[in-house]
């Protein structure tokens, strides 16, 4: 190659370095100006319609501590089955209720309770069927149901006047 050549090819890569250069700054100015532009339409906004203006500021703070707070899905804590042990000694509690006079049901057959209906005198007024919460009780037998191991739990009285009287309750309400 000729000293001519090599001339002319630097020269063309000095221009076309210099027209990226001025293609960058050109790019560049057009971005400003569109946020700019951008900026001018939010603030008009405010201007015009501020209703829609803070709304979407407010959909927009939602938006964030939604995503800053990760999106975890936190359960509800409520009633659980606990592993309860055959022989061992518990406590009644109603848990579908926050009322401490609340009683817990109990009944001859497990799944009784599923089809319960104390419409009758007899199933509000019968001895032995509606215990107080915070009675101490045995469990006798677990009876598996509706796909849920241990739903139902057979109990012996403790303490009260059924002393020694036996029902099937909810697994939740022998806690």
């Amino acid at each position: 190659m000729s000293n001519e050549e090599n001339t002319e090819q630097t020269v063309d890569s000095v221009e076309t370095e210099e027209s990226v250069k001025v293609e960058s700054v050109k790019m560049e100015n057009e971005a400003v100006n569109e946020a700019g532009n951008i900026i001018s339409k939010i603030l008009s906004l405010k201007e015009k319609n501020p209703k829609v203006f803070f709304g979407a500021i407010g959909a927009i703070a939602v938006l964030l501590i939604l995503l800053v707070s990760g999106g975890e899905s936190k359960q509800l804590s409520g009633p659980k089955i606990q592993s309860l042990v055959v022989g061992q000694k518990y406590v009644l509690k109603s848990a579908n209720s926050y009322d401490p006079a609340a009683t817990v049901r109990l009944v001859g057959v497990p799944g009784a309770i599923a089809a319960y209906d104390d419409t009758e005198e007899a199933d509000r007024t019968a001895s032995c069927q509606h215990i107080p919460q915070g009675t101490h009780v045995s469990v006798i037998e677990l009876q598996d149901a509706y796909g849920t191991k241990n739903a139902f739990v057979k109990v012996l009285m403790e303490e009260g006047e059924c002393k020694g009287k036996d029902g099937w309750a909810l697994a939740i309400d022998v806690q």
